[in-house]
């Protein structure tokens, strides 16, 4: 599985594919493409393709044989196709101003004449009109040979002369928008056919192979950068490097989107395909990784499944420091915790794990109740809501005293919603400077869930199952209440987002306590039962898996404790044991079949 990293380089702030956004009001992450101007294909202004070196039109009578172009007299040419027309009229008449001929296709060519800006049109160097409804245009040797002659080759110069071609010096192309198109709602296999460039990857990959003699640009934000270089006559070619690796990072984005696009065509319900390539943007680099001696950045995934798809990776940062390495975990972790519930509901989560869970129709109340379940944890935690956070809420966050000593302020790294109040934000940002405070879109469903391993990458579907997907079976003598089956429920969802060998232990929507990350269960377990105190009896305990022993194990010692309902997979040789001795203490023992690993 490939992946490729389409993005602008940290090294190359000029090839930036936008000034980087203020923290304050910040999107976490930049939008898929920019504004869209493309017109219709069978349209003349669609057949935006540009083509070769300048030629005069050819006049009735005149002769056909090969004639010198304006390149061949010394003067530079540039190529110009854009479906995108941002900062066009900037571009060509700073390309003009510095002595280029200007050569260009349909759409592009009448915008730059709009603007003032002297054009050659294409088909005035191939003498061929476009054709099959602007399919064909660029495709031609007097375009490819322009661009594709080595300089320092005579034989190649010899050649173009031979032929009338002249040289360009300048490509500026981007691609009709193919993954706006297909993103943009419902859309025919035929138009989405229609919409895949092919005369643009092929100029944009000709002047990037012969970069040493061709500066190329897909991007409107380089057109600066390209202006000022051409404007000192300069002969860098880590500059030229820089923007044809950055012409086939945005070939290799367009065409990646355009494979996914056709698998999911041709193979419905069939995820994994039997290559991957999966397209990354680079959102910013990071202060440090996991650890201060770790470098780090943070990429999004630009595949079009998870197009509009909400999560962390698409939050908008609205005050406090930049967001670091560990904070995007534990930010994402928390929101994907906080999304699984309907009712208003608070999570409070540290290293990714959550420690405070509570649903209530009064949030406030849920906030309270969240933090309670563990405060030591959750100071210096991430605060989650399911709700917009308005003045009344934002002013308890801001001033909640901790539970241990009833004084100490709260302290959080981070709080995440899906809104606020204009008032709400305010009173928040009031808590502290550093506060960082994101708003998301609710996570979405049906993604593919990729982690790495060494050389290589793990996918499977993510884990979307809820209380409402499965079936709680009694398999012991009492069955539970009807608000055991409720907490039950609630401790199962809770249970699903805590990581490896976990427990929770939770009653009335709320979690009481957890267990995780050890290397047996019954640790788990008594860690878990410790945090819960004496509020753990005749209350609801999720297992993320089997028991695997009964007697003087957790099962027992659970049921020691007071437990009033136990909720597990099932599936283990010894599941006659559990059921037994939940039956000798008068505990009702759920099996739910389904098991919840998370690591």
């Amino acid at each position: 599985m490939p992946l490729y990293l389409v993005s602008s380089s940290p090294a190359a702030a000029k090839l930036a594919a936008g000034a980087r956004a203020s923290l304050h009001g910040r999107h976490l992450v930049r939008a898929p493409h920019g504004p869209s101007r493309r017109v219709s294909l069978s349209s003349e202004a669609a057949a935006g393709r540009a083509a070769g070196p300048a030629m005069a039109a050819a006049q009735p009578g005149a002769s056909t044989a090969p004639q010198a172009n304006s390149s061949a007299t010394g003067v530079k040419q540039a190529l110009i196709s854009l479906s995108d027309k941002t900062d066009l009229a900037h571009l060509g008449n700073g390309l003009q101003s510095l002595g280029f001929s200007i050569i260009s296709t349909g759409g592009t060519a009448s915008s730059l004449e709009a603007a003032g800006v002297t054009v050659t049109k294409v088909e005035q160097i191939t003498h061929f009109p476009e054709m099959l409804d602007g399919r064909v245009k660029t495709l031609h040797p007097s375009i490819h040979g322009g661009i594709l002659a080595r300089r320092d080759q005579e034989h190649h110069l010899k050649a173009l002369n031979e032929h009338g071609i002249g040289t360009f010096d300048v490509v500026v192309v981007n691609l009709y928008p193919f993954y706006n198109k297909v993103t943009s709602g419902a859309i025919s296999f035929e138009d989405g056919i229609e919409n895949i460039d092919i005369g643009g990857p092929t100029l944009i990959r000709a002047a990037a192979k012969n970069h040493k003699d061709v500066l190329v640009v897909v991007d409107h934000n380089d057109y600066p950068a390209l202006l000022e270089y051409l404007q000192g006559k300069q002969h860098d070619q880590q500059f030229r490097k820089m923007l044809a690796w950055k012409a086939f990072q945005h070939v290799a984005s367009y065409d990646s989107a355009v494979s996914e696009w056709l698998w999911k065509q041709s193979n419905k319900g069939d995820i994994f395909p039997p290559s991957l390539t999966v397209p990354l943007s680079l959102n910013s680099t990071l202060r440090y990784g996991e650890n201060p001696h770790q470098k780090a950045a943070f990429y999004v995934d630009k595949s079009l499944s998870v197009f509009n798809a909400g999560g962390i990776a698409t939050a908008i940062q609205h005050h406090g420091k930049e967001m670091s390495y560990n904070n995007y975990l534990d930010a994402d972790a928390a929101w994907n915790c906080v999304s699984e519930f309907e009712n208003p509901t608070c999570v409070v989560v540290k290293h990714t794990n959550p420690c405070g869970v509570a649903s209530r129709a009064d949030v406030l109340e849920a906030y309270r109740l969240a933090v309670k379940a563990d405060p030591v944890s959750a100071f210096g935690g991430i605060v989650a809501f399911n709700t917009t956070i308005d003045e009344d809420l934002a002013r308890e966050i801001r001033e909640f005293r901790s539970p241990t000593d009833g004084e100490t302020r709260m302290f959080y790294e981070i709080v995440v919603a899906p809104g606020y109040t204009e008032k709400g934000l305010e009173v928040l940002k009031g808590k502290s400077k550093t506060l960082r405070i994101l708003e998301a879109k609710r996570s979405g469903k049906g993604m593919l869930s990729l982690r790495q391993v060494g050389g290589g990458w793990l996918a499977q579907e993510s884990d979307d199952l809820t209380p409402e997907d499965i079936a709680f079976t009694k398999v012991s003598e009492r069955a539970p209440t009807d608000s055991e089956l409720s907490d039950a429920k609630f401790a199962w969802l809770c249970v699903k987002h805590v990581k490896s060998n976990s427990i929770v232990i939770a009653k009335n929507n709320c979690m009481l306590g957890m267990g995780s990350g050890q290397p047996n269960r019954v640790d788990s377990l008594r860690i878990a039962f410790r945090k819960a105190g004496e509020e753990a009896k005749g209350a609801a305990l999720a297992s993320d898996a089997f028991f695997p022993f009964a007697w003087k194990d957790a099962v027992e010692e659970a049921c020691e404790k007071g437990i009033g309902v136990i909720a597990e997979p099932g599936g283990s040789m010894r599941d006659k044991d559990a059921v037994d001795c939940c039956d000798k203490y008068g505990v009702a023992l759920l099996f739910t079949g389904v098991r919840h690993f998370r690591h």
